[in-house]
């Protein structure tokens, strides 16, 4: 179960035991860090042990370039969960990375209604509690 904090009303990410608390801590760092398999560079996102497209061992943690393109998005007009009433509406956007892969976060400057196919975007990073930092997304400059 994610975490909250008095800090932060809404549910936090696991960061404990996990290949994911590599990617919070470059994150806290803002720095935007993917794993790239060092056999045939294929990245990947969510972080595993494997590579999916060769099967190697073999990776790193590989600098992004932080650009992308929204792939896909949703407009919740009623939240699930009480932590994410005072935000309604708001679109959860799916992000295509530049280096392919892609991954669920925020646009913080585009409201619902301009969102759109391929709009371009760059990370920017959110320090929501001392020890969180969330990559989100604007339109990129």
């Amino acid at each position: 179960m994610a975490e909250t904090t008095r800090d932060y009303p809404r549910p936090l990410p696991r960061r404990r035991n996990s290949m994911a608390a590599e990617f919070y801590d470059y994150c806290k760092k803002h720095e935007l860090r993917f794993q790239r398999c060092t056999d045939c560079g294929t990245w990947r996102h969510v972080p595993r042990d494997m590579c999916a497209k060769c099967g190697s061992f073999n990776w790193e943690w590989a600098k992004s370039s932080g650009k992308g393109k929204v792939f896909s998005w949703t407009t919740v007009r009623q939240p699930m969960l009480p932590q994410f009433a005072d935000l309604v509406p708001y679109s959860p956007v799916v992000i295509e990375m530049e280096e392919g892969v892609r991954l669920v976060s925020w646009i913080i400057d585009v409201p619902p209604e301009e969102l759109r196919l391929d709009l371009p975007v760059e990370v920017v990073f959110d320090d929501v509690t001392p020890e969180v930092t969330l990559p989100k997304f604007r339109k990129a400059t």
